[in-house]
């Protein structure tokens, strides 16, 4: 199976529930002025960012994912964990002198959410280089790795040619529009929220024409309503699996992206790895935290073929 190396945070996520609606404190006629502070009844402290928790996801799917980013001081836990896992870390370069990045997640009601990061080690992942995997031939995975860390991905990827999926997140706003532009062109995949898609086309000026050009794949992850992917000109309409409960969305995301990826690493169709991501997604969000979740390959294929109604060999 083709390797895959996922660029992206390694942080640890302060994870808080709020017992209202944003709305209730947000007045958008006075968002000029912005100043609200919100109390969350529930908070913890759990092993997260972008990169650990595609790559831990992919582990459980059966993939031997290596992970490549920078981490602080403060990284030992983190590192038996992902060990333990089965997430390869030989490529995870320390900087003693700063700690891991940290998030802060707040989460309302109606599961909105509001994140804050501060970088510490995210800020060195343009020390760090893809080309010795060149030989492998990987397929990577460039998700937040800050916003030197993530330009200078994606021009190591368009320089060596390597295959890979973009995920450009919060960084829409922030990434230039040149560098943008750039890992749209030469990405496999796209892919994003249904806001960051929206969000993204209206700041590059591009539309789903140009964004499908080459026989790009283009994934817009749509909630509790399922996901819809696009390639030439077929879209495929991937409906969302039952979660048991919902405990916690954080994380779900990513999840998603892990499962598509194990299904896309396989061969498998579009629809197929769409649904393989909506399988992964809900056993994130029965889980407070965006690692906790865990199930082997024949749990995995049971829940899809419930859900589904069709077979899944891994």
């Amino acid at each position: 199976m083709r390797q895959v190396v996922v660029t992206g945070s390694i942080s640890y996520d302060h994870i808080m529930d709020i017992p209202a609606l944003f709305s209730d404190y947000i007045m958008p006629d006075k968002i000029h002025i912005l100043n609200v502070s919100f109390y969350a009844n529930k908070m913890r402290r759990e092993m997260g960012g972008t990169g650990g928790n595609i790559a831990y996801t992919l582990a459980l799917l059966g993939m031997k994912p290596v992970l490549l980013s920078a981490v602080g001081s403060d990284f030992d836990k983190y590192k038996r964990f992902l060990d333990k896992s089965g997430v390869e870390t030989h490529y995870i370069k320390l900087f003693q002198k700063v700690t891991c990045s940290t998030g802060f997640c707040m989460t309302d009601r109606n599961d909105n959410q509001i994140w804050g990061f501060s970088g510490g080690a995210l800020d060195f992942n343009d020390k760090l280089s893809l080309r010795s995997f060149v030989k492998s031939n990987p397929f990577v995975v460039l998700s937040p790795s800050g916003i030197n860390g993530i330009t200078h991905f994606i021009d190591e990827c368009a320089e060596l040619k390597l295959d890979f999926m973009f995920d450009p997140a919060f960084y829409i706003p922030t990434l230039k529009i040149d560098v943008l532009k750039k890992g749209i062109k030469f990405c496999k995949i796209l892919i994003g929220n249904d806001y960051e898609i929206t969000q993204l086309k209206k700041r590059t000026g591009l539309d789903d024409k140009r964004f499908l050009k080459n026989g790009k794949i283009i994934i817009t992850t749509l909630g509790k309503k399922g996901s819809k992917i696009q390639k030439d000109r077929k879209t495929f309409l991937i409906p969302a699996a039952k979660p048991k409960n919902e405990i916690d969305p954080t994380g779900a995301g990513d999840a998603f992206r892990a499962g598509f990826l194990a299904g896309y690493l396989r061969g498998f169709s579009l629809d197929v790895c769409g649904k393989m991501g909506s399988i992964s997604s809900v056993y994130t969000v029965e889980k407070y935290g965006t690692t906790t979740h865990k199930f082997n390959k024949k749990d995995f294929e049971l829940r899809f073929k419930k859900n589904f109604g069709i077979d899944l060999t891994l």
